[in-house]
């Protein structure tokens, strides 16, 4: 059955037939005003899908409503991905926001610091940072954070994975510099090709930025002008006889030119929008999030503090203090590692054991994160772990998480002031129970 016995008479379609090639859809009323647009790995199949079997209310009505059908056919899936995005941003379709909550769509936003990174946001948390994420110019107050902001996007996982294919080509970095961290040690994705060394202070701000200019491109949609700027560039280095850095420029150029997305989207193809779509792995920061603190001098009365938020304020019923145990001399790595095995082996009995959080905050650096996630690796058990290492003040403290982990990344830019309250709130707390254990041996007790 081809697609025109699908379709009701009185629709027409751009050149009389839709292809069986990757591309964007889009949906007019009789009064040629946009209704929907979508992305699809096939065109033909996606639109036909439209009208062969009943739907829910809202999308039967919409199907009702049109009259012409319209498309943008692109060489891949992941350049569909792109373009429906920035389509739905340009023309603000009525149904893509009835058929899904406008504030739960995904943006790609490329954050506005030394060594730039992209960040994976919710319109609702851009909102409630006073954003507006479908602004087509971002404000004076979005530039502060972000160089650009990219969405929305109706699939989390698709952009996920879209990423993770494009950094074969445009390699950029979640790391701080070594100015920041201390440390020269290569990261993971140094040593695979994925980051350019911002970790080992291999590349300079300007040279990193060219990188992210990339980036910039292909969300912008030209994927055929970042490719004419990479041959020049090659082909300049390989004059210049920088031919070390020829290779990577051909290298990406090729990844680029030959990007393996066939299945990108292929799952959506056969499901249609709903009215609303929970992110499965997002976490809620007005959920469970708990921080830990220690509080000893040179290891005498050492303890530790747990504190719980909920709904982004302090549940002190929730609260539990530590006394160190197994740990002699001041030691806060061990001490933190004991404190973290008491509260997980809780939580890995199901049932019996405390609730666990959305996110757990240690008071403390690589040192003290690298201790919780062992013990986390021992016990069989999975949360995500924010370290802040002190700065000079509040605004010069450091988050310390997997950076790349595009949702833990998220988390990190939204949440940092509440990391920072539950910390402080920790750190109280400790400060407390030592100062009465203290006092407590001082009198005998």
């Amino acid at each position: 059955m081809s697609i025109a016995d699908m379709l009701p008479q009185h629709i027409h379609v751009k050149n009389g037939a839709l292809p069986d090639h990757p591309g964007v859809y889009l949906y007019f009323d009789r009064d040629g005003k946009i209704l929907y647009v979508g992305k699809a790995t096939s065109l033909k199949k996606r639109v036909g899908s439209y009208f062969v079997k009943a739907h829910e209310a809202r999308i039967a009505e919409m199907v009702g409503k049109i009259a012409r059908i319209d498309y943008i056919q692109v060489p891949t899936v992941i350049e569909a991905l792109v373009l429906e995005a920035n389509q739905i941003k340009a023309r603000k379709p009525p149904y893509n926001v009835m058929l899904r909550d406008d504030k739960s769509f995904l943006y790609l936003t490329i954050s506005n610091e030394a060594y730039p990174r992209p960040i994976l946001m919710r319109g609702q948390e851009m909102e409630q940072m006073g954003i507006n994420p479908f602004d087509k110019t971002l404000s004076a107050k979005a530039k502060k954070k972000f160089l650009r902001v990219f969405g929305p996007y109706t699939s989390s996982p698709a952009l996920k994975k879209a990423l993770a294919l494009i950094r074969r080509s445009i390699p950029w970095s979640t790391c701080e510099p070594p100015e920041v961290t201390g440390r020269h040690r290569a990261c993971f994705d140094a040593h695979i090709g994925r980051c350019p060394g911002v970790c080992t202070g291999a590349i300079s701000k300007t040279d990193y930025r060219k990188i992210i200019r990339r980036l910039i491109l292909f969300f912008d949609g030209k994927k055929s002008q970042l490719q004419s700027q990479l041959k020049k560039e090659m082909q300049a280095a390989a004059k210049a006889q920088h031919f070390e850095k020829a290779a990577k420029l051909r290298n990406h150029l090729y990844a680029l030119e030959h990007i393996q997305d066939i299945a990108l989207i292929t799952r959506e193809d056969f499901e249609l929008p709903f009215s609303k779509v929970v992110s499965e792995g997002q976490i809620d920061l007005n959920g469970r999030i708990e921080a830990y603190d220690i509080s000893n001098i040179s290891g005498t009365s050492a303890v530790g503090s747990m504190v719980v938020f909920e709904d982004g304020r302090p549940s002190k019923d929730l609260y539990r203090k530590f006394r160190i145990k197994t740990v002699k001399g001041a030691n806060d790595f061990a001490m933190m590692e004991e404190v973290l095995r008491r509260r997980l082996g809780r939580g890995a009995k199901p049932g019996k054991g405390w609730e666990l959080p959305q996110v757990m905050v240690i008071d403390g650096g690589e040192g003290q994160v690298g201790r919780v996630l062992k013990v986390m690796q021992e016990i069989g058990v999975r949360v995500p772990v924010i370290g802040i290492a002190k700065g000079f003040d509040r605004k010069q403290d450091r988050l310390v998480y997997d950076r790349g982990d595009f949702e833990l990344s998220r988390v990190a830019t939204r949440g940092k002031e509440l990391f920072q309250r539950a910390r402080d709130e920790a750190h109280r707390f400790a400060v407390a129970y030592h100062r009465k254990l203290r006092g407590k041996k001082s009198i005998g007790q």
